[in-house]
């Protein structure tokens, strides 16, 4: 299925039945092909997104194999956020 970017943002549920029913809609912007909408495959493995991410570049494998460190919070110094709000807002 084809749908114009203002098509899609108008009947954006029309679009999501389509992929849910497994079609894809393809997004264009004055006629010219944009972007595709199509469902996530359930079968893909956890492995096998983390390698398509990275392959994608939107992900870096970790250089150490081991778990983070336990967090701590820093103390904070100085004013609070709130305080220092209040007393502009006072200011003002």
């Amino acid at each position: 299925m084809r749908m114009g970017l203002r098509e899609a943002n108008q009947r954006f549920s029309a679009a999501v039945k389509v992929v849910r029913a497994g079609g894809e809609v393809i997004l264009t912007e004055r006629g010219r092909p944009l972007a595709v909408l199509r469902s996530l495959s359930t079968t893909s493995s956890g492995d096998q997104m983390i390698r398509h991410l990275e392959s994608a570049g939107l992900l870096r494998a970790a250089v150490r194999r081991e778990p983070l460190p336990v967090w701590k919070p820093r103390p904070l110094r100085g004013v609070s956020v709130a305080r220092a709000l209040r007393e502009e807002r006072e200011g003002s």
